[in-house]
């Protein structure tokens, strides 16, 4: 008999939301299982840019976002999930992952990982600051005005509001197939509604991500009362998680196609191609994904499910002050990032290119004219 332990190493991402819910359920399954499972943790930069080719070759399981699926089938660093003693496990994570959450990690007729975090930009806000969230984007303007408005600009996240306030506009993510990015008519729109809410924003916003904006938004003597767009981070409405509680909602309407085509965030959880234990990798990554472990030490160690059993659980949204129900219209209309080999790159050009923009004043049609036309050279890096 083989008495050696089976110890998996895993990646993830340095945030309470994206540590504390993996080692939970890591604890749990040694329990269960006697496999072993230790997480190490990148900064938020280093999730949203690090090459997974190379975090593959050092770990077990790694913790991604989907606009790596496109490098990932062109190196070759991930396993496959969808193997067939699997598919009824694979269907029902399928049905009840919210939004686009599940689809997001299927490339080239494969599942690459499996969603256990799902996340959109949602508008965040200070319920002792406002009476309510704000609705649209008229009402942004007079608090941001006031000083009171907050919005991460950090790369990539000015590219990612320049998409959600696209989206919202109700321009469909390189929807003509033509390589654009958007029509031109959205783009130039979008910007230059950034522009206007981008000249009564604190400068510091351009070295800000949305976890120091809503660190910022939770401090007790802060000027700020809302952030419009920013992914939304549930542990920020769990009493006693910070000074004072952020609550969350839908993004505010800019026209008439409420809170759709912001940009789909969240997490799921790959096999590396180069582990030596892939059924155990495997096995681990299922469970963590299923419902029942979702809703319950999951998200009881303030991770934020991607699972629907989760989000509509009445203890679930009592813990985090309603945060899944308030945001969940948002996140079921949110859209999927380009996912080919060449898009990574092109997120970290719009998004320097888009910041210089706003410093610039750069007029709107030549910035989008700018990005479409950068979009559309991403494929040659295929």
């Amino acid at each position: 008999m083989n008495s050696q332990r089976t110890i998996l190493r895993g990646m993830t991402w340095d945030h309470p939301r994206g540590y504390d819910p993996l080692v939970a359920c890591s604890a749990l399954w040694r329990e269960k299982t006697g496999v072993e499972v230790v997480w190490e943790k990148r900064s938020l930069q280093g999730f949203e840019s690090h090459p997974v080719e190379d975090l593959a070759a050092r770990y077990d399981l790694i913790v991604i976002d989907h606009p790596h699926v496109g490098e990932i089938t062109h190196h070759n660093c991930l396993l496959p999930l969808d193997e067939p003693e699997r598919r009824d496990d694979l269907a029902a994570i399928a049905r009840a992952s919210v939004g686009y959450s599940f689809e997001s990690y299927r490339w080239n007729e494969h599942q690459w990982a499996l969603p256990v975090d799902a996340a959109t930009q949602v508008q965040a806000w200070r319920p002792d600051r406002l009476a309510k969230p704000l609705a649209t984007f008229d009402e942004v303007m007079p608090h941001a005005r006031a000083g009171e408005i907050a919005l991460p600009l950090r790369s990539p996240h000015t590219l990612m509001v320049y998409m959600s306030i696209a989206g919202g506009l109700g321009a469909d993510m390189n929807a003509t197939g033509d390589g654009m990015l958007f029509p031109l008519e959205a783009g130039r729109q979008a910007f230059a509604l950034m522009l206007d809410l981008f000249a009564h924003l604190d400068p510091v916003m351009l070295e800000s991500d949305p976890i120091s904006c809503l660190e910022m938004l939770s401090e007790p003597g802060t000027r700020f009362a809302a952030i419009p767009w920013t992914y939304g981070y549930a542990n920020y409405s769990l009493a006693g998680f910070r000074p004072r509680r952020v609550l969350f909602a839908d993004t505010p309407d800019i026209g008439d196609y409420g809170p759709r085509g912001t940009v789909l965030g969240g997490t799921g959880i790959a096999v590396s191609a180069r582990t030596p234990h892939p059924r155990e990798a495997a096995d681990f990554a299922y469970w963590i994904a299923s419902g029942d472990v979702q809703k319950g030490i999951y998200a009881d160690a303030g991770g934020q499910p991607a699972h629907a059993a989760a989000w509509e659980d009445d203890a679930v949204n009592a813990r985090f002050a309603g945060f899944f129900r308030g945001t969940r219209r948002t996140i079921d209309l949110a859209a999927l990032r380009p996912r080919h080999h060449g898009y990574m790159a092109f997120q970290v050009e719009a998004a320097e290119l888009i910041a210089g923009g706003l410093t610039t004043r750069k007029k709107p049609a030549h910035l989008a004219r700018e990005i479409n036309a950068l979009f559309a050279s991403s494929f040659s890096r295929e």
